[in-house]
């Protein structure tokens, strides 16, 4: 028999926006620490590997020692396999755009998963999609526009595609996660994405793989430690609290991104972030209230919390 979903405890709020506050703080540590890795010669298919490879025994100890190593139990690899495939896609994305953008643009651009969700939900699954969402898709779409601001070279070719397309796959992902979480815990997901995402980065290593200074080790250390930490604390936080009370607090990895920026990079964010920002932001409430209003039981966006961002983004 599959493994049964931990039975959430939503009594507790406080503690699960504070998990969730912290959770973005290590998403946003783990991003730095990606952009001074790749400053250092890591590649982004390496990056993918050890992120992912690191996690493995980081989750299964902690399972382990509290006596929840039984949650990994499934009868659905192949699915967390297709799972895996596409957000290890998603993770290479998001790798690649902390390399190549500000923190503050990359950070932005992955709040653009929302938008694509309802777009998924339109048009390829036929749902009807009502017109709060819709004004937030356009909302949303002219804050990227802002961002980017097109014909003035603002933003790298390569990080701007690699920035919305994390947010294309995060979707993508989503609509999967709500299907696994039918049957499987939140933390076997976690589990069996970095598993499988690990076998297939794998298979570039002895392209991409090569040997670093001590310090690089320790960078890409403190990458794993920092993403596997970051999907515990989201997982920790939906045991208390719902998922539209909690995923508000994803907004703020904006402020620890240009905190990093200017403290790390010595760099102020581009003066663009702060007129498309607050759109692509005001969109993603709107969609996150709505859904919440239409009481889905895993609606795409909030189906981004079971670790895909991943994440998550992570």
């Amino acid at each position: 028999m599959p493994a049964r979903p931990l039975t959430p405890s939503r009594d507790r709020p406080m503690l699960a926006i504070g998990l969730r506050l912290l959770a973005m703080v290590m998403l946003s540590t783990m991003f730095m620490l990606i952009r001074l890795a790749g400053q250092n010669g890591v590649s982004a298919p390496e990056m993918v590997f050890w992120r992912q490879a690191m996690a493995v025994p980081l989750i299964a100890g902690w399972l382990l020692a509290t006596g929840r190593i039984g949650v990994l139990k499934t009868q659905r690899l192949r699915s967390h396999a297709m799972r895996a495939t596409t957000g290890t896609v998603g993770l290479v994305c998001n790798v690649t755009a902390a390399m190549l953008l500000p923190l503050p643009v990359g950070t932005t651009l992955g709040f653009t998963a929302p938008l694509f969700a309802v777009l998924i939900t339109a048009l390829v699954l036929r749902e009807h999609v009502g017109p709060w969402r819709w004004t937030a898709v356009v909302l949303g779409f002219v804050g990227v526009l802002l961002i980017t601001r097109p014909g003035e070279q603002a933003v790298p070719l390569a990080g701007l595609a690699a920035g919305l397309g994390a947010g294309v796959v995060v979707s993508i992902v989503s609509f999967q996660i709500r299907d696994l979480a039918r049957t499987e815990a939140p933390i076997a997901c976690v589990f069996w994405f970095s598993f499988f995402g690990a076998l297939f980065a794998a298979v570039l290593l002895p392209f991409y793989g090569q040997f670093h200074a001590p310090h690089v080790w320790a960078l890409l250390v403190a990458v794993g430690l920092a993403g596997t930490l970051a999907q515990l604390l989201i997982t920790a936080a939906l045991r208390y609290g719902a998922v539209a009370s909690v995923v508000v607090m994803d907004y703020s990895a904006l402020i620890w991104a240009t905190l990093y920026e200017l403290t790390i990079f010595g760099a102020l964010p581009p003066s663009s972030i702060w007129a498309g920002a607050p759109l692509i932001i005001l969109a993603g409430l709107i969609i996150t209230w709505r859904e919440h209003t239409l009481a889905k039981r895993i609606a795409p966006t909030s189906a981004l919390d079971e670790g895909a961002t991943e994440e998550i983004a992570a």
